[in-house]
């Protein structure tokens, strides 16, 4: 795939980038290393100020960047500027916190005989960040500020459509102050990842991505023994219960589903709705996704933009049509339109059965899966039915279910009448083929962490009677 700009509005290339040689890929891994040497002897404070001057630059530059990334993958202005506020929020919150979640925590010393003992956690060197275009800058900074405050340094290998919001990423880090080398982008295509995670001085990855890329990734890492967090896919559900608030549930529906695009990992993609309340739910769902505005991303009045690629949208056109050739029924949308752009209409689709590729497959797009249960236990088991487990939506006023759902639904976020985002403060990640390990809160900075065991006795005294090893 070539590294370059192409406005998913027009379908026109703007720029495109030659990938970097081996040689640069080498320089630019040697600089990581040596800033992490750098990076690791400065205090906390000090990255938090050099961290605080980033959410700063992100504040002053916002609508700049938000353009940039409309421009790039097609998000609606709006959202864009509301990503880059994300951002800093998510930089000033572990600028504030990083102490608190690095600090040394005391274990039971006589349990273990022992005069002091503690863990300590500590940075593991330059991570390679593998990430996607649908939050070209979000998905970045959820690795980088906790990496970057415990101490790592990362070299970031984007996507190849949003190259200039890779390079705006490496020079806004430069910009805050932090050594040259700390955060690094490389313009390289998917075949170079296996040349870079190889490399003894990259210590671990990240991916946001496909199944297929985070497997490639956790192969390459295997054979090196690297660690690696990775977040893929989910095709989550948004299960409606009768007791549930209707006319809100179907309006969060609908931004769920088409938030970004509808090019979202937890966005919701499979509605289950209880037959009590099926028909009423199906009626306000398919009327709010009729009423959106699909344009111009750069319209104030513009609700959906274009899909990032002309791929994408001949992919989710051809899940609908699948499903419709086996018998489902279109409720809205299911047509793109005429004209340039890769633009695509919020559709609901209904009477889905699993023959059908929908019921299977995730969904990256403005396109809705309603599905219709008889009890909560058919809802689980729909909601549950997929190879998928990273978010997940249920909507009851019922104490006792609430507490079931939060259970019973296999992901790795389970949100009770509200829609499933990501928060600086709480660990986000998924279960199965949505992938492993977590990013965001204190478990997410600790993941590229040495948590060292710190055993101290008495000078010269004996391990004691009893004493073993491991």
């Amino acid at each position: 795939m070539p590294i370059a700009t192409t406005n998913p509005a027009t379908g026109q290339v703007l720029k495109t980038y030659d990938a970097m040689p081996d040689e640069e890929i080498d320089a630019a891994i040697e600089r990581a290393d040596l800033a992490y040497r750098q990076l690791r002897g400065t205090t906390v404070d000090q990255r938090g100020r050099w961290l605080t001057a980033a959410a700063d630059l992100l504040e002053a530059d916002r609508d700049a960047t938000a353009r940039l990334m409309t421009t790039e993958m097609g998000k609606t202005y709006a959202a864009a500027k509301a990503e880059v506020t994300k951002c800093a929020t998510a930089c000033r919150f572990y600028a504030a916190n990083a102490a608190a979640f690095l600090a040394d925590e005391p274990a039971d010393a006589p349990a273990v005989k022992a005069t002091r003992a503690f863990v300590r956690y500590q940075p593991i060197g330059p991570v390679l960040a593998v990430m996607p275009w649908n939050f070209p800058l979000w998905q970045v900074l959820r690795f980088a500020a906790p990496a970057l405050m415990a101490g790592n340094t990362g070299l970031l290998k984007h996507a190849s459509n949003v190259p200039q919001t890779a390079l705006l990423l490496e020079d806004l880090f430069r910009r805050a102050g932090f050594p040259e080398g700390a955060f690094t982008t490389l313009l390289v295509g998917s075949d170079a990842v296996d040349r870079i995670l190889s490399d003894p001085r990259v210590r671990a990855a990240t991916l946001t991505g496909s199944e297929r890329a985070g497997r490639s990734i956790a192969q390459i890492a295997g054979r090196e023994l690297k660690k690696t967090v990775l977040e893929l896919g989910g095709s989550d559900p948004f299960v409606v219960m009768p007791s549930a608030d209707l006319d809100r549930a179907a309006e969060v529906a609908t931004t769920a589903r088409c938030q970004n695009n509808g090019q979202s990992c937890i966005a919701a993609k499979r509605f289950i709705v209880h037959t009590d309340v099926f028909d009423a739910f199906a009626e306000r769902f398919a009327a709010n996704m009729s009423a959106l505005r699909v344009g111009d991303p750069m319209n104030d009045d513009t609700d959906v933009g274009p899909l990032a690629s002309e791929g994408g949208r001949d992919e989710i056109h051809a899940q609908v049509r699948d499903a419709v050739d086996r018998g489902a029924t279109v409720l809205c949308g299911g047509e793109p339109p005429a004209g340039p752009g890769w633009y695509y209409p919020p559709t609901v689709v209904t009477d889905l059965t699993p023959q059908m590729r929908m019921w299977g497959e995730e969904v990256f797009g403005p396109v809705a899966g309603l599905y219709r249960v008889s009890s909560y236990d058919e809802a689980i088991e729909v909601a549950n039915g997929t190879n998928f487990g990273l978010g997940s939506n249920a909507w009851t006023r019922d104490p006792d279910e609430q507490e079931r759902f939060a259970t019973d639904l296999d992901a790795g976020n389970v949100f009770v009448n509200g829609m499933t985002t990501s928060f600086p403060e709480l660990p986000f990640g998924g279960v199965k083929n949505s992938g492993y390990g977590r990013e965001l809160s204190a478990l997410g900075m600790r993941e590229f962490c040495n948590t060292k065991t710190v055993w101290v006795g008495e000078g010269a005294a004996s391990a004691g009677a009893g004493a073993h090893a491991e």
